[in-house]
C-alpha cells in the first residue's frame, strides 16, 4: 500500500513538469529524495525516480520542445542524470533511517547545491560559452546564480508536497481504504 501511494505521488510530481512553471522550479530533486527515502529496495529507489524523470523528459523534449530538436531526443543531459543519481544517493544517506522535517530540508538544500554545481559545471565544459579557465568557470557559476533561488524554492516546495502528502496519505483512513479496495 505504501508503494502505491508513493508511486502516485511520484507520477503526479512528474506530471507537474508539463505545466508552465518558473525556470528551475521543478520537482526533479524532490522526486529523487522522495524515492531514496520511501523505496527500501535499491532497484526501486533508483528505478522509480529515474523512470519518472526519463518519461517526462521524453514528453517534454519530443512534444513540448519538438520544434527545437533535429530528431528524437532520448534524454536532456547526462549531466542532469548524474546529478539526479547523486541526489538519490545523498537522499538515501540523509533520509534512510528517519524522515524528519529537518532532514528533508537539509537533503533538499543539498540537492539544490548538487544540481547547481553539476549543471553549471556542465555548461562550462560543454557549451563553449565560457573560456576553459578558472575565470570562465567562475563566470559560468555567477551566471547561474539568478536561477539558483528558484531551484531552492522548487526543491523545498516539492519536497514538502511529496513528503507531507505521503505522511498525510499514510495516516488517512479513507486513502488507505481506497487503496486496499483496489
Amino acid at each position: 500500500m505504501k508503494y502505491r501511494i508513493a508511486l502516485v505521488l511520484v507520477l503526479l510530481a512528474a506530471l507537474t513538469r508539463l505545466l508552465p512553471h518558473p525556470h528551475n522550479f521543478t520537482p526533479i530533486a524532490a522526486i529523487g529524495l522522495f524515492g531514496a527515502a520511501v523505496f527500501e529496495r535499491r532497484m526501486l529507489m533508483f528505478f522509480v525516480p529515474f523512470a519518472a524523470l526519463f518519461l517526462s523528459d521524453l514528453f517534454i523534449n519530443n512534444v513540448i520542445y519538438a520544434a527545437y530538436q533535429t530528431g528524437f531526443a532520448w534524454y536532456t543531459s547526462l549531466w542532469i542524470y548524474a546529478a539526479f543519481a547523486a541526489v538519490i544517493v545523498v537522499g538515501r544517506l540523509l533520509l534512510q533511517n528517519q524522515i524528519s522535517t529537518k532532514k528533508v530540508v537539509g537533503a533538499s538544500l543539498s540537492a539544490s547545491v548538487i544540481f547547481f554545481l553539476v549543471t553549471n559545471f556542465s555548461v562550462w565544459v560543454e557549451s563553449g560559452m565560457y573560456p576553459k579557465t578558472l575565470s570562465g568557470l567562475t563566470a559560468c557559476f555567477a551566471a547561474g546564480v539568478p536561477f539558483f533561488g528558484n531551484t531552492i524554492l522548487g526543491d523545498l516546495f516539492f519536497s514538502a508536497v511529496l513528503f507531507g502528502g505521503y505522511a498525510w496519505a499514510m495516516q488517512n483512513k479513507l486513502v488507505n481504504a481506497a487503496l486496499r479496495a483496489r
